[in-house]
């Protein structure tokens, strides 16, 4: 027995007066209205009300219980309303996940500007920490988490966001000892720096692109603010994201290597549940943030890279 739906059809019987009116009002038939009551009844074990070929009327346990039963369904509406209001409205806490990477480039930047933006919307922000199973963040209790990958996952939502800049750089005390670098076929002889989620690199674009699994690993980590200070010490060729080299590269602390094959960007993921309609304070903040990365493109070099060829 489904208590609330008794639980309605009982007090609508008690303002109506009759099973057909209760029926008429609910959208349903007298002879269930009338089972409900039955149901209620015997599940009380006391008489809610007196029946008579024209109307029905309430003992002394029936008007005590409908007024009880009026105040649990009111209670019940005002929250479902609240919730409801809550999900349409851009407020609230908001839950977000992403690599230490992706966090400490332009995405802390976006999710800063967007909280002051929205201060009706409490940011809780983590870097790392993140499980390899695509769904494992809303079991945490998070509302967004950030990839570079192109997930695939039916259990979760995934909405693109940016396109992430990479660029294949080395320092000149690298150079000065091992040479340049002037064909991608050659990255085997040289010592090479890689990120332990990325030990194949992408170089090129479209068909003339090439795969290169990396063997000569001189160092590798999990975090590419090491492997950017390991390239600018010169232990290696590296593939960095653009924003993080951007600087060394202007001025010409790294070299770029291999100009006229550029570096594939990542695409920047956001995933968040699987419902189909996401609360609001998620639709905008993703529409927030593509909006930000949009208007905020990496700037534009003001001279050519001194790049090596």
């Amino acid at each position: 027995m489904d208590r609330i739906l008794v639980m309605r059809s009982f007090v609508t019987v008690a303002k109506v007066g009759s099973f057909s009116g209760a029926a008429k009002q609910l959208g349903t038939s007298g002879s269930l209205i009338s089972r409900h009551v039955a149901d209620l009844e015997k599940q009380l074990g006391v008489h809610l009300v007196n029946r008579t070929a024209r109307s029905v009327s309430l003992t002394e346990p029936g008007l005590r219980y409908s007024e009880f039963a009026q105040r649990i369904l009111d209670e019940i509406d005002e929250e479902d309303t609240r919730i409801a209001e809550l999900h349409d409205r851009p407020e609230g806490p908001l839950s977000i996940i992403c690599p230490k990477w992706i966090g400490g480039l332009d995405l802390g930047d976006a999710i800063a500007e967007f909280s002051v933006a929205h201060p009706k919307i409490a940011v809780r922000f983590e870097l790392g920490g993140m499980s390899d199973r695509t769904y494992d963040f809303l079991d945490s209790g998070f509302d967004v988490a950030f990839h570079t990958r192109d997930l695939r996952d039916s259990s979760v939502r995934l909405k693109r966001i940016a396109s992430l800049p990479f660029v294949l750089c080395a320092s000149d005390r690298y150079i000065a000892r091992h040479g340049l670098l002037t064909d991608a076929n050659d990255l085997g002889r040289h010592d090479c720096l890689v990120h332990v989620n990325d030990p194949v690199w992408r170089i090129g674009h479209g068909h003339s692109s090439t795969l290169h699994k990396i063997r000569n690993i001189a160092f590798q980590s999990n975090s590419y603010i090491a492997l950017h200070k390991a390239a600018v010490h010169g232990r290696g060729i590296a593939l960095l994201p653009t924003r993080s080299a951007y600087d060394d590269l202007m001025n010409g602390t790294l070299r770029l290597l291999l100009p006229e094959l550029p570096v594939p960007s990542r695409s920047l993921y956001a995933i968040y549940g699987p419902a189909a309609q996401a609360p609001r304070k998620v639709e905008v903040f993703l529409a927030y943030l593509t909006k930000w990365f949009a208007e905020n493109p990496l700037p534009v070099f003001e001279k050519p890279v001194q790049s090596v060829q």
